[in-house]
């Protein structure tokens, strides 16, 4: 899987995999409409940062859905 390019089908990918990572429950905040290719560096790079860590605090899991919400449209 190629998540280099930004694409709309990548960055529904990464979003669905970050929701089901972090365990969000309110899936509103994933919907890939909600969020511009301009952003998709920002969400690759907190995909990336998730996936290398591994299993997340409950604190740091509310920090990426902070941070989530900071690039959404």
């Amino acid at each position: 899987m190629g998540l280099e390019n930004p694409s709309a089908e990548n960055l529904k990918i990464i979003l669905d995999d970050l929701a089901e990572t972090l365990g969000v429950v309110n899936r509103s905040i994933m919907d890939p409409e909600d969020y511009d290719l301009d952003k998709y560096d920002d969400l690759k790079f907190m995909y990336d940062m998730i996936k290398q860590k591994g299993k997340l605090s409950a604190s740091e899991t509310r920090a990426f859905i902070d941070e989530l919400r900071s690039v959404r449209k």
